[in-house]
């Protein structure tokens, strides 16, 4: 393992640790349901409730399939309407340079894993060509899930991210209220 993910893994372990256990045992909850949504979207649009902490995937005029997130605390909500630019199973996690600036004792990079705070699989938001540096992702502090506990990103369930990284394509608008 090079030294660089040795260091990741050394780093991320006991913030994990702490968190109530070792590795994930379980994806998490399944917590879609399918509702009746007040606008019409076209299907694969994707609604972000913030304040609800709710996404929906709209499936079909007003019927969307519901997932319970995680969003951003105070001071890291935010509202607009971007696009799913790429999306990685798996993915490795680079914090940020205004989060490494907060907590400058987060590596450079965490690899993927039980330890990766992107959990099984990320959608990454772009505005126009630019990333946005905001994801929806799994986690595996499902703990924060139904909060406001981010720093702008939406977590949710390894099994939940799992499910609409499969239903969701690269192009779709995501609508962050």
């Amino acid at each position: 393992m090079p030294a660089v993910s040795l260091f990741g893994v050394l780093a991320i372990a006991p913030q994990a640790m702490a968190a109530g256990g070792t590795v994930p045992r379980s994806l998490g909850p399944k917590t879609s349901t399918v509702v009746s949504i007040d606008k019409t979207y076209p299907a694969g649009t994707i609604v972000v409730a913030s304040e609800a902490r709710t996404l929906d995937l709209v499936i079909s005029g007003n019927r969307a399939i519901r997932y319970r997130i995680g969003v951003g605390r105070d001071g890291f909500r935010w509202s607009g309407v971007v696009k799913v630019g790429r999306k990685a199973e798996w993915p490795d996690w680079r914090p940020p340079a205004e989060m490494k600036a907060r907590a400058p004792e987060l590596p450079e990079l965490v690899p993927p894993g039980p330890f990766n705070p992107l959990g099984a699989r990320g959608i990454y938001l772009y505005r126009g060509k630019a990333d946005t540096l905001y994801r929806i992702h799994g986690t595996n502090e499902q703990s924060t899930v139904g909060q406001f506990a981010s720093s702008g990103c939406f977590r949710m369930s390894n099994a939940d991210i799992i499910d609409l990284y499969e239903r969701v394509r690269v192009g779709a608008t995501v609508i962050v209220e």
